[in-house]
Parts: structure tokens; sequence; C-alpha cells
């Protein structure tokens, strides 16, 4: 990758790049490269040393954590754009996440090392900000997932999950088998087989092999609203 394309990316999505010397400039530079994760490959797992600070190029990054049954339960996913900040929780030792880390589609993103995060974020108070406050938006991504997850039924789940991944995607076309929605959703592929059945019959969503369109979105909405 060009320095020039990498140098836009980082106007694009750090905010803190205006208030860098040109030196500390200089040091994220070095310490940045492009990294390739093919789809189904493990990149984290807690205890691990970091990773660095990962901004998503392209495809989907998922991290969750498990049960104590062994279930796992999502706790976010990534996007183009969005940079993976919980995990560089030792470069942060106030934020400490016992995350899992995979890649959901071939993925391409830029990675700033951890020893190099720690750096700048000692000598730099706007980065150490720009951590504090990506880390302090995933917890609350990952409190409301949580919250969902224990105090919502398992159909109004599934409605905002549906309307949400359509918003994302732009699409009401979703190509989604039942067993990855579950995942994404802290499920059992039953429970979400059963509940796509009774939507389908009420003529919210049309079943498809692997995939599934939203016909009325509204009526998806009362059903996560109420």
């Amino acid at each position: 990758m060009q320095r020039s394309e990498a140098t836009d990316l980082f106007i694009r999505h750090f905010s803190f790049w205006p208030k860098l010397t040109a030196e500390e400039k200089t040091e994220l530079c070095e310490h940045t490269g492009p990294v390739r994760y093919a789809q189904g490959q493990h990149i984290y797992q807690g205890g691990q040393d970091c990773l660095g600070v990962l901004l998503i190029k392209k495809g989907q990054l998922r991290a969750y954590t498990l049960s104590e049954d062994g279930r796992e339960v999502t706790l976010y996913r990534l996007f183009p754009g969005d940079v993976a900040i919980l995990t560089v929780s030792c470069a942060l030792q106030a934020v400490t996440f016992e995350v899992f880390v995979d890649a959901e589609e071939d993925t391409e993103v830029l990675q700033l090392d951890s020893a190099a995060f720690r750096s700048l974020s000692e000598k730099n108070i706007y980065v150490k900000c720009f951590g504090y406050e990506r880390a302090s938006s995933r917890l609350s991504e990952m409190l409301w997932t949580l919250q969902q997850i224990l105090f919502l039924s398992a159909d109004k789940r599934l409605a905002i999950f549906l309307l949400q991944e359509s918003g994302k995607r732009q699409s009401r076309e979703l190509h989604l088998t039942h067993e990855q929605i579950a995942r994404y959703m802290g499920s059992a592929r039953e429970v979400v087989s059963r509940l796509l059945k009774y939507f389908a019959q009420e003529g919210m969503v049309e079943l498809g092999r692997g995939s599934l369109q939203i016909l009325q979105p509204k009526k998806l909405a009362v059903l996560a609203e109420t």
C-alpha cells in the first residue's frame, strides 16, 4: 500500500491525526502495515499478545466470548471503516476484555502494532482519548448485546437483528444462514429456524436457501418496538 493511501485512511478514521506532530505521524506510518485474514481464520484469542489497532479496509471481523457451556456469544462485528480498539487491551491497561476475534469473510486491515500505539498514547493525549473513546463505545455495544440476550424475547431480538442487518447492508436481501444468524444473536439455530418460519408465515420475510428477503420491514419494526 502506498503511504498516500494509508494517510488518507488515517485522516478519515483517526480523529487524532491532525493533533500528531510530524514525528508522531512518521512513527504511526512506519509501524502500520496491511494484513490479510482468510475467511474463518482465528486471529485473536484472549490471553494472547495484542494484535494492535486494526482499521478494517475490506471484509468483516467478529468478536465473541464463550459461555460456560461453550456456546459462542457474539459481542460485536466490525465492517469496513471500523477500528478494532479492544484488541489492544494490553496497551490500554485500564481496559481488559477476554474476547476472541475471527474473520467472517476474507478481510483486509491496516494494523498498527500495540507497542507503537502504546508509545503514541503515552506521548499524545489525543491518541489516548481516542483509544478510550473507542473502547467505551465497544463496551456500550457489548452491554446492549448482553442486555438483549438477558431481557428481550427471542422474536423481538430477531426482528431487531434483521432490521439492523438490513440497514448495515443497505438491502432487504440478507445472505445469511440460520446458523449464522443464531451465532450473531447468541441463540440456538433451532430457535432461529422456528421464528423465521413464523415470520415467513406472517408475511414479514421470504426464506431462501442460505438467504432471506425482508418483505414487511414496518411489521418487523412494530414487533421490535413492542
